[in-house]
């Protein structure tokens, strides 16, 4: 055995998985295709030594351009058995989003460097669609002709240790650009072991997803299964979206006991699940219904758990989490067994003075704000003010990471970036948070803060107080500074509605964050539907957003 089969890579464990459940399979419903898991790492082994063939070197990032199916995977675990960091690529989130898409590949491609990227074959025309964008500089591999023959005895795959750079995850750009993190596949399995060890995953789980594959969530949740050696059950994002009751009744039918999705997923299935349906659904065996990746909603999960009481939804099951790409996904999971915890804060205390003060959900202000537990295992969390220095509890401050499963940086990122992004060798998450008898409550990120004459306003409050309304389409909406420096909150709005009744709705959106916030100064831009730019995993972009106004202006 050579040391790409050492435990302490992914190739590794995947080698030991394969031995163990041979017969295990990876299912995925939207290409009608299943794969064992001895298979895959067949497969992954013969892809890995054309890699070699090809000339991929240590380190160096391989693009994967593929929809949730098979090749995915095996061109993951391919990657990283030839030394590569595998480094999956973005698909276009909607069909407005088609023709900034080349645009996009090409900067993570010019980026990370990259010579070599992998496509699907289900993705005709993939390859002349990159040599375009990149021009001419990157290498298109078709996946299905890199698995067609055997391993050849004479091509050695290299010698892999648990610090090599493993993969490279670009994150969703929710705030800005998107970036290339750096997880070693020590940092990786860390991570995969700090999500099994805070859900208790066991032979007894089956995984089920539909988050793409190339999302961290979506990446990081399936391969838990994976290298867990339990089946994992795999859908196309698109089949949710088209059909989140359809994707409820396929997660029952094949018995998956954990998911994982952001609020807005849980919205969806409530819009598409009447009250008088839920009941039809056998939700009994689910049994962790992760939330993260974007703010966590009282009124949604509220409404969630009840709604799908009748199908055996236990409260419990609703898994309120905090996690990032940096840290392989994992930094706070709550206790197993407990219900959705929120705790009700004085919104204007919150943005001016940064305190969580506890008040009555009832008084007037008030803003719940979800506890997503303790850090998990093997990580440690801080939440700190401007000057570094830790906050008591109720100090709402950035919260900054520490642990085994951290990045050391970005791809390509300069000694200057990486000092901005450390404190004492803590990673600084970007986040606004606090704690509060050691669990942690994540109220924003620091950039969404924003100040209209002299308060501070969170951008999620500004958009919580309107997403409601009718003629908002589907509650898409997003709150940005002004960016021609006027003192006030763009709010931008997606609706259906023209002339007079699209005036009505600004009026009525000026109306609704006035009563809500006090807050007057709001410049309403109400937009087509799917117009305002999303991450790869739904959620809305408000620097971009913002960006977009600035080029219609």
């Amino acid at each position: 055995m050579d040391s790409a089969q050492t435990a302490e890579t992914l190739p590794g464990r995947l080698s030991d998985i394969a031995t163990a459940h041979p017969d295990v399979p990876a299912t995925f419903w939207s290409v009608s295709e299943t794969v064992g898991y001895a298979e895959l790492h067949r497969r992954s082994l013969v892809m890995a030594a054309a890699l070699v063939r090809h000339g991929v070197r240590r380190g160096e990032p391989v693009g994967i351009l593929c929809p949730n199916a098979p090749e995915f995977l095996t061109a993951l675990f391919a990657v990283t058995a030839a030394g590569g960091a595998a480094t999956p690529l973005p698909l276009p989130a909607g069909a407005r989003q088609t023709d900034a898409f080349p645009r996009k590949l090409a900067a993570i491609t010019a980026a990370a460097r990259m010579r070599t990227v992998l496509v699907s074959h289900r993705f005709a025309g993939a390859g002349a669609l990159l040599g375009a964008c990149a021009d001419g500089q990157v290498s298109a591999l078709d996946t299905a002709a890199l698995t067609e023959t055997d391993h050849p005895a004479d091509t050695a795959l290299p010698h892999i240790t648990a610090d090599d750079l493993a993969v490279v995850q670009f994150t969703s750009g929710s705030t800005g650009n998107p970036k290339g993190v750096r997880l070693t596949h020590r940092n990786v399995l860390a991570g995969l072991a700090a999500i099994r060890t805070g859900i208790a995953l066991d032979h007894t789980d089956r995984g089920g997803f539909w988050l793409p594959l190339f999302h961290d969530m979506g990446l990081f949740g399936t391969l838990s299964a994976i290298l867990r050696g339990i089946p994992a059950h795999v859908w196309s994002p698109v089949a949710f979206v088209k059909d989140p009751a359809r994707w409820l009744a396929e997660f029952a039918a094949s018995g998956s006991t954990i998911t994982a999705m952001p609020n807005f997923g849980y919205e969806a299935l409530l819009a598409a699940v009447p009250p008088e349906q839920a009941g039809d659904y056998d939700l009994r065996r689910w049994r962790i219904a992760f939330n993260g990746s974007e703010p966590i909603s009282h009124q949604v999960v509220t409404a969630f758990c009840a709604r799908f009481a009748p199908a055996g939804f236990a409260p419990s099951t609703m898994f309120g989490v905090y996690g990032m790409a940096e840290a392989t996904l994992a930094v706070a999971f709550p206790p197993l067994g407990r219900g959705p915890r929120f705790e009700w804060v004085d919104r204007t205390r919150l943005a001016d003075d940064a305190v969580a003060l506890p008040i009555s959900a009832d008084e007037p202000g008030a803003r719940a704000v979800a506890g997503v537990g303790a850090a998990v295992a093997g990580l440690r969390l801080r939440v700190v003010d401007l000057d570094g220095r830790d906050l008591p509890d109720g100090g709402v401050g950035e919260i900054l990471i520490q642990g085994p499963s951290v990045t050391d940086g970005y791809l390509g990122g300069d000694p200057a970036s990486a000092t901005g992004m450390f404190a004492d060798g803590w990673l600084r998450t970007g986040d606004l948070g606090y704690l509060r008898d050691g669990e942690l409550f994540v109220t924003g990120r620091c950039k969404d803060m924003i100040t209209v004459r002299g308060v501070n306003y969170y951008a999620q409050d500004v958009e919580h107080a309107v997403r409601g309304l009718d003629g908002v389409y589907q509650g898409r909406c997003t709150a940005a500074a002004d960016r021609d420096g006027a003192d006030v909150i763009a709010l931008i709005a997606e609706t259906e509605l023209e002339g007079t009744d699209a005036e009505a709705l600004a009026e009525r959106l000026r109306g609704r964050v006035a009563a809500e916030l006090g807050l007057a100064a709001v410049e309403v831009h109400l937009v087509a539907p799917r117009s305002i730019p999303r991450t790869s995993s739904g959620k809305l972009q408000r620097l971009a957003a913002g960006q977009l106004l600035a080029r219609q202006r």
